[in-house]
């Protein structure tokens, strides 16, 4: 009883809900799946992680987007999903949640292509192999996508006055000044959701949709799941009866009956004059015919 009420709220929830649980669902699911079988979160959830490898791209290329669904830390999916959270609820104040949805999605998406490419591209890394978890560019691509949107809508914060932009912008040259210290991987997804993110808005803003096409091809594949609705077959016979010198009623003798004993309790109840022409006109030939 309880799980069907949770499954009713899931279902009842709005989608930054739901990408919140999803990422949580995943998070417990790894971790306690790898403590049951004595193996690594890695190693549990190889299928699913973004290597910086090409070939393994090439072979798994789903896990240009699974990755932003998988935490290794309690910490580091706690701070994501406050910043999720947060940032996607000014993006629900003004767009639908489908749009939401493919800023996160399209961010992981350019996060992880940055990453793969850096990673093969640039000398630094060649000594250097990796792979990426996180929805960090996810949630950064949300934050910049609003943050350029509306760079000017305001919140306190304790007795400061802080806009969007100024948040969203001192997190993004944070992120460029600590790609030498360590975690370049991560902060290059944060990098490359940025960029979408901000991409996205400056062209919404200018009446271009970037994103309908990723809009049109969830759609496309959520009504692959759909049930087809079957419609209902009525099959018709026709039989072909001999001509008579005086033709039947189509009714069978019970349906007959039937209308004559409505017709006579209408007259019982509202009296003859209450008849249609056509309940009198049945009605007479009724009588001839008896």
């Amino acid at each position: 009883m309880a799980a069907n009420n949770l499954i009713d709220k899931y279902k009842s929830a709005n989608i930054l809900v739901k990408l919140i649980v999803i990422n949580a669902i995943a998070f417990f699911a790894v971790y306690l799946g790898s403590f049951f079988l004595n193996t690594s979160q890695f190693y549990f959830s190889r299928w699913f992680v973004l290597s910086d490898d090409i070939g393994s791209l090439i072979t798994k290329p789903w896990t240009l987007i699974t990755y932003a669904f998988l935490h290794f830390g309690f910490l580091h999916i706690l701070f994501n999903m406050i910043w999720l959270y947060w940032f996607g609820q000014f993006v629900l104040n003004l767009f639908t949640g489908k749009r939401l949805l493919t800023v996160y999605l399209l961010g992981a998406l350019f996060g992880g292509l940055l990453f793969v490419v850096s990673y093969n591209l640039f000398p630094v890394f060649n000594e250097s192999r990796g792979y990426l978890i996180g929805a960090s560019g996810a949630v950064t691509a949300v934050m910049i996508f609003i943050a350029t949107y509306t760079p000017n809508t305001a919140f306190r914060l304790f007795s400061f006055t802080i806009k969007l932009w100024q948040i969203a912008l001192f997190l993004f040259v944070l992120d460029l000044v600590r790609i030498p210290a360590g975690n370049a991987g991560g902060i290059l997804a944060h990098v490359g959701g940025a960029v979408f993110g901000y991409v996205y808005a400056i062209q919404l803003a200018k009446g271009n949709d970037i994103g309908k096409w990723f809009e049109n091809f969830m759609d496309w594949i959520a009504n692959l799941f759909k049930p087809r609705t079957k419609k209902t077959f009525r099959k018709v016979h026709r039989t072909t009866q001999p001509k008579t010198k005086r033709s039947k009623p189509k009714e069978s003798k019970s349906d007959y009956q039937k209308k004559i004993d409505e017709i006579l309790d209408k007259i019982g109840k509202s009296g003859y004059e209450s008849l249609t022409k056509e309940e009198k006109d049945f009605l007479f030939k009724a009588g001839k015919e008896d």
